[in-house]
């Protein structure tokens, strides 16, 4: 029995369930401490980017959309996924769901924060980001539930108090929303839009990418 904290979980086989446009699920075989054998269900998904959005009065940018697991329109950021291929950059496509969302463009961009969404069973991950200097472009085609979407402005303040009071409920949007209140109130350091994405996801692309 290694020591608490130095043990590799190494897959010693491993299967996949199902591969669909959005995410696959596989089962892997992984060695325990003691050399149990466990299989863990893992949901590989694509990454994705948020943006956190803020006008000159400190509003935020927010979009009010229908999610069909839960089954109720959701107080959530601009965001979308990173399904253009694994040479997408994540920084270009938060920019472009800022356009096609809220119809807005930035001039001054930073890393708020990355998230892991659910670790206990999918690899999905994203990074959030901080848009100032904001302005305005023409709007953008929608469709689907995209088409259904209302824009609102939210005062960062305001933000902060509808996570706590239960009102917004969407990760992304809590995390972003208090990071921001963090940066902008606080004044804590952010990083440059080139750092690192340590949990960026690859196993869906790669996947993708092998049987196209």
């Amino acid at each position: 029995m290694t020591e608490p904290g130095s043990h590799d979980f190494a897959v010693r086989g491993q299967r996949t369930v199902y591969s669909g446009a959005i995410l696959a699920l596989r089962v892997d075989q992984v060695e325990m401490p003691g050399g149990r054998i466990a299989e863990r269900e893992v949901v590989e998904h694509h990454g994705a980017v948020a943006v956190v959005a803020l006008d000159d009065r400190g509003r935020m940018a927010m979009v009010r959309q229908y999610r069909h697991p839960v089954g109720r329109r959701l107080l959530e950021l601009p965001a979308g996924l990173l399904d253009g291929g694994p040479a997408e950059d994540p920084l270009t496509a938060a920019q472009r769901e800022l356009a096609e969302e809220v119809d807005l463009a930035a001039d001054s961009w930073q890393v708020l924060t990355d998230l892991v969404l659910s670790p206990g069973f999918t690899d999905e991950a994203l990074r959030v980001y901080l848009a100032r200097s904001l302005h305005a472009l023409s709007p953008a085609e929608r469709r689907d539930e995209e088409a259904d979407m209302a824009v609102e402005w939210v005062a960062l303040d305001d933000a902060v108090a509808r996570v706590l009071a239960g009102d917004i409920v969407n990760a992304t949007a809590v995390a972003g929303i208090l990071a921001a209140s963090a940066a902008v109130t606080g004044g804590a350091a952010l990083r440059g839009t080139s750092a690192a994405w340590t949990d960026q996801p690859t196993a869906l692309q790669s996947r993708k990418a092998d049987h196209p």
